[in-house]
């Protein structure tokens, strides 16, 4: 006996065992968009002195953390994020408003010598914003804290030789704020030096000022006292920053300089907010449509396959345990797409499963007489080269998702990466460990017709009475094609893509009210607030999103008010904050992402198989994108991020099913060379349509869950997916196919030349209908 199958179960026995203990030592490590919270992502600009590059920013990032820390959130996180951006993680932040004033000031604190006083000029100048900084190592006139203008020399110290700093107070001087601060030792050096040359002026010469000032704004110009000698300067490495300060100002610019100056400028590029509750519904919803699904999905394939459907179910609990497992020991984060990823790979776990499945049906038709026990093995040995290969071109779309998306979207490549490698693990290895030892309980033997493996099913049997000829109308399926293609482009050109904020940049915000409001009603609110021009949205369940440019606090404050005497009582609970460069970066990259997508795909099949069957599965995989943003265009749907996780998945969904067609085809072509290449691809689309169906149906009941319970967050997300999976289901079989005849027929190749894994006993049986003039 061979030790193959014992070596699979003491590995599915490790396996097991190691998820297991995963899931329950490891609690899962939810993102902000399920736990509530603010993120923040700033961009570093260069500075006259520092080039923003990736030492810079993790100084800078060391300032922050200490800026964070001062904030009192609790497991907050600081990242970088490529060369100059910066990722700020603030769980359980509602209101970020505090927070984007003391994480987002440059803080470029720097002290100069005063040069003398200037006249004021006729035509008042701007003062330079904080991201684009003054060069401290010129001379340059600046308004004091008065408002009068002086000169000032070079910068002499900078925030970075200060080592702390704290806000006090002295009551014997009738309890006026000061902040008080601490040099380095080289720092100590450099104030000395600077108020010994300031002192050597006389008391009233605005030359014995010394400036310090924070984000190009003088915060106190004193005079050295007159104990300071010329020439002599302040020891003791500490001096206090004296004027209009309050206990609140003193404290913050003391936490500000504390926590360092920035090495470079930066500016908030994005900014999200999400509420606690918000992100409660969703797990909810997932949970429930992955339970209903899960469970919808398992009762099909029971029905369909009976006892090996039934072990199949086992497996696929199995999977869904080794999945979690997986994400938690890597301590992956889990984001709202990445949920709706790991939800949805419940219903492609089945396809192996089915592939697997539909092969032992063949080979038990072929040769019933050598039984389960041989048709099994031989089912998933055939099996095995579709599923790789479809296999692959997903994992190559949630790659493509990782490296080029960004935030919660990349967190969906990831959960697809793990659901389709732990799918093949619980197809491969567990459901063949459990299906091989039952096929071999004499009990089963001798009731065959119970594993669901004893007949090639329904489907096949009427399609193999039936033999229709499909591809004899291979220009009408390219006809309907071509005519959804015009409805979907027509879709496209007249209504426009409804980008989302993600995309386009800008604010949007959603809000919650105390009594329902209609969408009309809240269209005239916002208007009132001053912002006819937003778009302002229902969604299901009777919030309202208000999209437009960049809000400040105040016009925030003003459409919330404005909203409250339509709505009541206003909670704010979604914010998101997409700079206009970030905007037009991340719409930039979803186009390279798809177009990336569609060309590794060809490849990889240009590779595996034939060029003509790369061409015609990339067109293939346009034709269903198309369709979906056509469908999107006209019911005037949102176009973001979420959405490009769908057509990726879309893009490998489909290629997934064109190349278990185009794989039968490869091996019906080698198998009979002289039978012409379109009734060899009639056959395979014949013979894959119930793998085909029974996949598509797995998936759509997830989806269908998804769609119903999935909320506003996944219902976009699980709609596109959905149409996708019919159209990809469509065109696996009737467009794909008669484009490869199509090419095959204006550029003629000669059939491939691999072994055959096709049943001996079908191979004659084809090849003997064949001679007579038949299609098989």
């Amino acid at each position: 006996m061979s030790r193959a199958p014992l070596i699979r179960a003491l590995l599915t026995f490790l396996i097991l065992g190691g998820a297991l203990f995963f899931a329950v030592s490891t609690p899962a490590k939810l993102g902000l968009d399920l736990r509530g919270g603010t993120q923040i992502v700033l961009e570093a600009s260069d500075s006259p002195t520092t080039k923003a590059n990736a030492e810079s920013t993790d100084r800078a990032i060391g300032v922050l953390n200490r800026r964070v820390d001062s904030l009192g959130v609790a497991e907050a996180n600081v990242s970088r994020s490529g060369e100059r951006r910066i990722i700020i993680e603030l769980p359980g932040l509602q209101d970020p408003r505090e927070a984007v004033e003391v994480i987002g000031r440059t803080a470029q604190l720097t002290f100069h010598s005063v040069l003398g006083a200037e006249a004021p000029p006729a035509t008042p100048t701007p003062t330079p914003s904080p991201t684009k900084a003054a060069d401290p190592t010129k001379e340059r006139v600046i308004n004091d804290e008065s408002g009068q203008p002086i000169k000032i020399g070079p910068a002499a110290l900078t925030g970075e030789d200060v080592t702390d700093a704290s806000g006090g107070y002295d009551p014997q001087q009738g309890l006026t704020w000061f902040v008080n601060v601490d040099f380095s030792g080289p720092g100590g050096t450099k104030w000395k030096n600077l108020t010994a040359k300031a002192a050597c002026a006389q008391p009233g010469d605005p030359t014995r000022r010394v400036a310090i000032v924070l984000d190009n704004e003088v915060i106190s110009s004193p005079q050295v006292v007159q104990e300071v000698g010329c020439n002599v300067g302040m020891t003791g490495g500490q001096t206090q920053i004296t004027g209009d300060f309050d206990q609140q100002s003193a404290q913050e610019l003391g936490t500000l300089i504390k926590g360092g100056a920035l090495p470079v400028p930066v500016e908030v590029i994005e900014q999200r907010t999400v509420g606690p509750t918000l992100g409660e519904e969703a797990i909810e919803a997932s949970a429930k449509a992955g339970i209903i699904g899960l469970i919808l999905t398992g009762l099909f394939i029971i029905v369909v396959y009976r006892l090996v459907g039934f072990l199949a179910t086992v497996a696929l609990a199995c999977y869904a345990l080794i999945s979690y497992a997986v994400l938690v020991a890597l301590n992956a984060t889990l984001t709202l797409p990445g949920l709706a990823g790991f939800v949805l790979a419940i219903g492609m776990a089945i396809d192996a499963n089915v592939l697997v499945f539909e092969r032992a049906r063949e080979e038990y038709a072929a040769s019933p007489k050598r039984g389960l026990a041989s048709a099994v093995p031989r089912g998933f040995q055939g099996a095995w080269s579709a599923i790789i290969d479809s296999n692959v071109t997903t994992l190559l779309s949630a790659g493509l998702l990782f490296f080029l998306a960004s935030g919660a979207v990349r967190g969906f490549g990831v959960t697809l990466t793990v659901g389709v490698l732990a799918s093949m693990v619980s197809a491969l290895i567990i459901s063949r460990v459990l299906v091989e030892w039952a096929v071999r309980r004499s009990f089963v033997m001798k009731r065959p017709r119970l594993t669901g493996l004893a007949n090639i099913g329904r489907i096949r049997t009427w399609l193999t009475e039936r033999n229709p000829n499909l591809m004899k109308r291979s220009k009408l399926w390219l006809g309907i094609s071509a005519a959804l293609l015009v409805v979907a482009i027509a879709g496209i050109a007249i209504r426009g893509l409804n980008f989302g904020v993600e995309f386009t940049g800008g604010r949007l915000i959603e809000y919650s009210m105390s009594k329902p409001v209609d969408v009309n009603d809240a269209r005239a609110a916002v208007a009132d607030a001053g912002f006819p021009r937003a778009v302002v949205q229902t969604s299901n369940n009777d919030n309202i999103s208000v999209r437009t440019s960049q809000l400040t606090p105040t016009d925030e404050d003003r459409i919330r008010a404005e909203l409250g005497k339509v709505g009541g009582d206003v909670q704010e609970i979604r914010d998101e904050l997409i700079g206009p460069s970030l905007g037009d970066e991340l719409r930039l990259k979803a186009l390279i992402a798809l177009g990336v997508a569609l060309l590794a795909q060809m490849v990889y099949l240009a590779i595996r198989f034939r060029w003509m069957f790369g061409v015609a599965a990339m067109l293939t995989m346009f034709h269903d994108i198309v369709l979906v943003v056509g469908l999107f265009a006209w019911l005037g749907k949102s176009i973001d991020g979420v959405f490009l996780a769908a057509a990726l998945t879309i893009i490998g969904r489909s290629v997934n099913d064109v190349v278990v067609v185009f794989d039968r085809i490869r091996e019906l072509w080698a198998a009979h060379p002289k039978v012409p290449f379109a009734e060899s691809a009639n056959t395979a689309v014949l013979q894959t349509v119930p793998r085909t169906i029974n996949t598509g149906l797995g998936a759509m009941f997830i989806l269908g869950a998804l769609t119903i319970l999935g909320g506003d967050s996944l219902t976009d997300f699980a709609m596109a997916l959905l149409v996708g999976l019919v159209v990809g289901t469509y065109s696996s079989g009737l467009t794909s196919p008669p484009l490869a005849i199509a090419l095959q027929s204006k550029w003629p190749s000669r059939p491939p030349r691999v072994k055959s894994r096709m049943p001996e006993a079908v191979a004659r049986k084809r090849a003997q209908r064949s001679s007579s003039g038949a299609v098989v």
